[in-house]
C-alpha cells in the first residue's frame, strides 16, 4: 500500500552519495530496479536519473515490519529510504559509479507500487518501437534515454549561455502565424473568431525573425518549436526544435565565424570534443560532383568520378544513351570489395533502384588484374582500361556506375557510397567533420510545378556577381546561402537575406508572382522595408539532430521526449484524434468522408 513521505526530504540523489559520505546519514528516493532476496539480507538496485545506488536491508537495522516490507518490493515501485552509508559488505561492482558503496536501511517508505512493466527498464532495449513509443513513459525511465534528455539540456543551456556571452537577446516570436507559399506544407488552425480563416503553424520564425532586424534588435537568438506537415525519416518529425539566430550589419564570414565558436564551445563542454575551427568549406556544386549530395558525409572517400569523357565513344547504350540526353555518367570505387558476391551487388542495385536508377553497372577487378563486368562486352580493353583509370581502380576493387540525368547519378551515387560505408563499418562515430556548403543556387526548376522556385525561401540575397544573368539564365544564380553539415546530416542552414526593394521585388517576379500577388502574402514585411532595413543574415540549427549525433543515436525520436512515428501520430496519447461536433460548429467546420471528397 502506498505511503505518504512522512516528512522525509530527499538529501541526496543516488550517484550524489559516495564515500566521502561514509558513516552519514542520507536520504535517497526512486525506483526499485531489481531486489535480491538472500534471506538474512535483502539488497536493492535504487535507481533515479543520475544512476543506481544499492540498498542493503537486515531485520537487525530496520526492524522485523520494515524487513517484511522490503520483501514486498517489485521492480518499478517509488520508495523513499533512509539509512547510513558503508562500504560494501561485497564485492565491489566497478561498472556503477557507486560501486564501492551502499546505504543499510533504517527507514522505508513504499510511495508508490507498479504494475509489472511491459518490457525492461535497461539500457538498449531490444523491445520493438511501436511497443516503447506507446509506453514512453516508461521508455523515458531507461538510463541511456535519461541521459540522452539530458544532454539535450545541457546543449540547448550552453547555447543559451555562448549566444547571451555574445550579445543576442533571446526573443519569443509567434507561434499562431500567416499562411504563406514557397515553403513545406504548413500545419493549419482554425479561427473561431473569424469562420473560414487560418492561422498556421510556423515552420520557423524567418519573417519574424527579419521584421526584429528592422526593429533594431541586431542581434536575436530563440530556441524555437517549428512545425512542418510533410513526411517523416529518421531525423525528421513533424514538429521540431530550432535554436534560431538573425544579425544585422553581417555577411556570410560573420555568421560562419560565430556559428564555429558556438559550436567549438558546444562540443567541448557538453561532451569534451575539441574541434578545430575553422571549419573547411565546400561550394555546392563541388559538394554534388564528390559526395553526390548537398550534406556530404567526409568521413571517409569513396568519392564520385566523372567518367564521361571515358565513355563518350564507347558500344554501351545505356551510358551513350544518358550522355545523349543531357545526363552524366559517374562511377565510385568500392575498394577492396572485387570479391563481392552477386547476390550483394544484385541487393545494390535493387537500393540503387530506391533512388532513381534503372539500373546499376558494375565492373570486378580480379586479382590478376582480368574484368568482370555487366558491360564489358560492349566495350574495347582500352575503353576499359581508361575507365578503370579514372576511378584508380586496382586489382580487389568493385567499381560502380550510374548513368542518367546529373540529379539521378548525383542522387543514386550518394546514397550508394553511404549504404556500403555502413555495410563495411567506415563510419566512426566519435569522428566529427564538420562542413560548411556554400553557393547553393538560388533557384531551382520545379517540373511538377514548371516554374522555377527559391531552393531555400524568397528571403535570399542572390551572390552580386551571378544576378546580372537571373533574366536569361535563373538556373545559374548562386545564393549567398550556407548549410552546416555534420557527418553527412545536415544541422542547419541560413542565408543572408535580401535587404534591397528592387532586387526582392525582382525576386518575386522570377518566381511567378505578380507585385500584387507578393504583396497579398508578404505585405507587412514588404512594408517594413519602406522604413529603413539594415542588411542582415542568419542561421538556425535543427537542436534534435545536433544532439543525435553526440549521443550516437539512429534517430531523433531516441533524443526527443515524446515524439511522433512515422505517419505523424502519437502511439501513446493517439494523436491526432477526433473532436467533438460541438467543436466543428464552433468554428464552422464541417468533416467531408475522404472517398467522398
Amino acid at each position: 500500500m502506498a505511503e505518504s513521505m512522512q516528512g522525509l526530504k530527499r538529501s541526496h540523489r543516488c550517484t550524489e552519495v559516495s564515500n566521502k559520505n561514509m558513516g552519514e546519514k542520507v536520504t535517497v528516493m526512486g525506483w526499485v530496479q531489481k531486489r535480491r532476496n538472500l534471506g538474512s539480507l535483502i539488497f536493492v538496485d535504487l535507481r533515479d536519473r543520475s544512476g543506481i545506488l544499492q540498498i542493503v536491508f537486515d531485520e537487525e537495522s530496520i526492524g522485523k515490519e520494515g524487513f517484511e516490507k522490503a520483501g514486498t518490493l517489485r521492480s518499478e515501485f517509488v520508495i523513499a529510504v533512509e539509512g547510513k552509508v558503508q562500504k560494501r559488505s561485497a564485492a565491489v561492482n566497478e561498472n556503477l559509479k557507486t560501486g564501492d558503496i551502499e546505504v543499510a536501511a533504517e527507514t522505508l517508505r513504499i510511495l508508490s507500487e507498479s504494475e509489472t512493466p511491459p518490457f525492461p527498464i535497461e539500457e538498449n532495449s531490444q523491445t520493438k518501437d511501436e511497443i516503447r513509443l506507446k509506453y514512453r513513459y516508461l521508455d523515458l525511465r531507461r538510463p541511456d534515454i535519461q541521459r540522452n534528455m539530458m544532454l539535450r539540456s545541457k546543449v540547448v543551456y550552453l547555447m543559451r549561455d555562448f549566444m547571451m556571452k555574445e550579445g543576442f537577446l533571446e526573443i519569443e516570436t509567434p507561434i499562431l502565424c500567416k499562411s504563406t507559399p514557397e515553403g513545406a506544407r504548413d500545419y493549419l488552425v482554425p479561427s473561431r473568431v473569424h469562420p473560414g480563416n487560418f492561422y498556421a503553424l510556423p515552420q520557423s520564425p524567418q519573417l519574424y525573425k527579419q521584421l526584429l532586424m528592422c526593429s533594431g534588435y541586431d542581434r536575436y537568438f530563440q530556441i524555437a518549436k517549428c512545425f512542418r506537415d510533410e513526411d517523416l525519416r529518421a531525423d525528421r518529425q513533424p514538429e521540431f526544435t530550432q535554436a534560431d539566430m538573425e544579425l544585422s550589419f553581417v555577411d556570410v564570414d560573420d555568421v560562419i565565424d560565430v556559428n564555429e565558436r558556438l559550436l567549438q564551445y558546444v562540443m567541448k563542454e557538453a561532451v569534451g570534443v575539441e574541434v578545430e575551427v575553422p571549419f573547411k568549406r565546400m561550394p555546392w556544386q563541388e559538394a554534388m560532383d564528390r559526395f553526390g549530395s548537398d550534406k556530404p558525409d567526409t568521413r571517409f572517400g569513396m568519392e564520385l568520378k566523372d567518367v564521361s569523357k571515358a565513355v563518350e565513344n564507347c558500344g554501351f547504350g545505356v551510358f551513350t544513351g544518358a550522355l545523349e540526353n543531357g545526363g552524366s555518367v559517374r562511377g565510385i570505387n568500392a575498394k577492396g570489395q572485387g570479391a563481392m558476391p552477386r547476390k550483394k551487388i544484385d541487393k545494390l542495385v535493387e537500393f540503387a533502384k530506391g533512388y532513381g536508377a534503372k539500373g546499376l553497372a558494375y565492373l570486378s577487378i580480379n586479382a590478376d588484374g582480368t574484368y568482370k563486368s555487366s558491360f564489358a562486352k560492349f566495350m574495347t580493353e582500352e575503353e576499359l582500361k581508361n575507365l578503370v583509370d579514372v576511378l584508380e581502380g586496382e586489382p580487389g576493387d568493385l567499381l560502380l556506375f550510374a548513368a542518367d540525368k546529373n540529379k539521378i547519378v548525383w542522387n543514386v551515387l550518394g546514397a550508394l557510397r553511404l549504404e556500403i560505408a555502413k555495410e563495411l563499418d567506415l563510419l566512426n562515430p566519435n569522428q566529427y567533420n564538420f562542413l560548411w556548403v556554400t553557393d547553393f543556387p538560388l533557384l531551382e526548376w520545379s517540373e511538377e510545378e514548371e516554374r522555377y522556385v527559391a531552393m531555400h525561401h524568397p528571403f535570399t540575397m542572390p551572390v552580386e556577381e551571378d544576378w546580372k544573368n537571373v533574366d536569361f539564365d535563373p538556373g545559374s544564380v548562386r545564393a549567398k546561402a550556407y548549410d552546416i553539415v555534420l557527418n553527412g546530416t545536415e544541422l542547419g542552414g541560413g542565408s543572408v537575406r535580401i535587404h534591397q526593394n528592387d532586387i526582392q521585388e525582382k525576386m518575386f517576379e522570377v518566381l511567378g508572382f505578380t507585385k500584387e500577388a507578393a504583396y497579398e502574402q508578404f505585405a507587412f514585411l514588404l512594408d517594413a522595408f519602406k522604413y529603413g532595413v539594415p542588411p542582415h543574415a542568419g542561421l538556425a540549427y535543427g537542436v534534435d539532430r545536433l544532439v543525435m549525433h553526440l549521443v550516437h543515436a539512429d534517430s531523433i525520436r531516441d533524443v526527443i521526449a515524446f515524439p511522433k512515428v512515422k505517419d505523424a501520430s502519437c502511439l501513446m496519447t493517439q494523436a491526432p484524434g477526433k473532436v467533438d461536433k460541438k467543436q466543428l460548429e464552433e468554428l464552422c467546420l464541417s468533416i467531408t468522408d475522404k472517398e467522398e471528397a
